[in-house]
């Protein structure tokens, strides 16, 4: 286990590299001196050329565009992720701390995703093509199709405006985390069910399945303690991309709700033109993807010894 995982850390770096060289292109791209923009949110007065040339000097902003690109790196790597324009206060500082309060609504909202969809997906598939199963797709159907500011909306409508029983918006207590936890669990909910309802009818029709049946095991058994488990793979990798949106700042449901989390905090740069917030938000949000998907291939050998094996190649023992 500990080699595979080394393993799979090492392919990492080259992932890593081209998500930091897509945030540095970014930023280059971008229209617009960063110089400039420096100096007209530090004076009312506009500057003059010879002050902006001093600071593209001082900023290393003449340089060739290879050598910064890897003075980035060499910085990116030693958590250095540039100063905002805004604050002034260090970018992966900001981060982190919005991060922290992202992590507040994503995490009860992915628990409470996977609490509803997979007792849900499991028994649509257990019954198949009963009112149980029509109901249980058509709900899935609707809470994929419905965007999620107009069900933010309605829950505020219910819920705080209707029936006065929570916040609208803002953070302060568990309150506050309810409206968009549910928003968010409930988009998220309708894509895990349907593919857990879809894995557990392929499972189903396994060979080893039928033959646990026809020894006359009982249906619960052999769907719980057997098919369930092998079923949940692609299950994983789903929660896992949803998991991985969720901590990048679902933006929308964050906006609505005046959440202070990485959602709002990156919009809000944007707004200003902070474009190393933005340059590291990039960064940021892909090193945490590549660390998601490094704990669901890490949960996939758990689940399934196989994909050890498989990584290991063809005639080579666990």
């Amino acid at each position: 286990m500990i080699g595979y995982t080394a393993r799979r850390v090492a392919s990492l770096v080259p992932v890593w590299l081209g998500i930091t060289l897509i945030a540095f292109a970014l930023n280059a791209i971008t229209p617009g001196d960063p110089a400039r923009i420096i100096l007209e949110q530090r004076s009312a007065e506009a500057p003059s050329q010879a002050e902006v040339e001093a600071l593209r000097e001082e900023l290393g902003l003449t340089d060739p565009l290879p050598v910064r690109f890897a003075r980035y790196v060499g910085h990116a790597a030693t958590g250095d992720l540039g100063t905002s324009y805004r604050t002034g206060q260090p970018v992966l500082s900001e981060l982190a701390r919005r991060f922290v309060v992202t992590l507040q609504v994503a995490v009860p909202a992915l628990v409470l995703a996977l609490a509803l969809s997979i007792p849900l997906g499991v028994v649509a598939a257990s019954r198949r093509n009963t009112p149980v199963d029509h109901v249980s797709r058509l709900g899935a159907l609707v809470g994929a199709s419905v965007p999620s500011f107009w069900l933010a909306y309605l829950l505020i409508l219910w819920l705080s405006v209707g029936l006065g029983l929570l916040p609208v918006a803002g953070r302060g207590s568990w309150r506050h985390l309810m409206l968009p936890s549910v928003t968010l669990a409930l988009g998220a909910a309708a894509g895990i069910a349907r593919l857990t309802r879809a894995s557990v009818l392929e499972v189903l029709s396994e060979e080893y399945v039928r033959t646990a049946r026809a020894m006359g095991v009982p249906r619960r058994v052999v769907l719980f303690r057997h098919a369930l488990k092998n079923a949940l793979i692609p299950v994983v990798t789903l929660a896992g991309l949803r998991f991985g949106y969720l901590l990048g700042g679902a933006v929308i449901v964050e906006t609505v709700f005046a959440w202070p989390g990485l959602g709002k905090h990156v919009v809000d740069a944007i707004h200003d033109r902070d474009y190393p917030t933005v340059q590291g938000f990039v960064l940021f949000i892909g090193t945490v993807f590549v660390f998601v998907n490094l704990a669901v291939d890490a949960l996939y050998v758990r689940l399934d010894p196989r994909v050890r094996l498989a990584d290991r190649g063809p005639g080579v023992a666990a």
